[in-house]
This record gives C-alpha cells, sequence and structure tokens, in this order.
C-alpha cells in the first residue's frame, strides 16, 4: 500500500506567535515571530528532524510572508533561515525591512533573552 503524499498547510496561530506547518494534519515545524507596529520580526524556524529535507521551511516562510503582505505588515528577518530565503525570493523584497540592532535588542527584552 503507497502513502499518498499530502499537501503540507500552513495556519497561523496567534496565541504562540508562529505560523505551523502541518503534514496529515500534525504540527512539522513552525517559525516563530513577534510583532512591533507594523513589523513581523522573525525570529526563529524548525522542521521536525522526521520530515526535513522535504522543502518544508521554505513553504512555511512563503506562506508566512505572503500573510505578512496580506495583513499589510512588514518583515524583519532576524531569523538566519528566514533571511536567507529573502535573499532568494526578491518578490518579497517589498515588505522587507532591515535587522537593526534596535529591534534586536527590543526581541531579546520580548523574550528575555
Amino acid at each position: 500500500m503507497t502513502q499518498s503524499a499530502t499537501t503540507p498547510t500552513v495556519r497561523r496561530v496567534d496565541a504562540r506567535h508562529r505560523y505551523e506547518i502541518l503534514v496529515d494534519g500534525e504540527s512539522a515545524g513552525f517559525t516563530a515571530y513577534r510583532d512591533r507596529d507594523d513589523r513581523r520580526v522573525f525570529f526563529h524556524t524548525e522542521i521536525d528532524d522526521a520530515h526535513a529535507g522535504q522543502g518544508l521551511a521554505s513553504v512555511l516562510v512563503r506562506e508566512a510572508l505572503e500573510d505578512v503582505r496580506s495583513a499589510g505588515l512588514r518583515a524583519v528577518p532576524v531569523c538566519p533561515y528566514v533571511a536567507k530565503f529573502l535573499k532568494k525570493h526578491e518578490e518579497f523584497a517589498d515588505i522587507t525591512e532591515p535587522v537593526t540592532p534596535e529591534v534586536v535588542e527590543w526581541l531579546d527584552g520580548v523574550l528575555k533573552r
């Protein structure tokens, strides 16, 4: 019996400040953010080991950025994966803000790091 591959789905979970990617209804990873004014600051992206190498991080970040755009917000890529994704995907340049020391300091305060 062959297993049919299902299309992963992405959902925003405001209560947890993150977007989750689901495969077969189960969470396979997330990208975490905090909002500051009209900026959504992405600071960590993680895909479960069981789902690594399937391109899920790319799907997750693309859909998260589409959501940022549709909400009229701007993205700040503190997360190295999100920053790398944005370098390769110029179509999101119009909603991307640079990471500044001020934003990093603010994020550290919010996250109590």
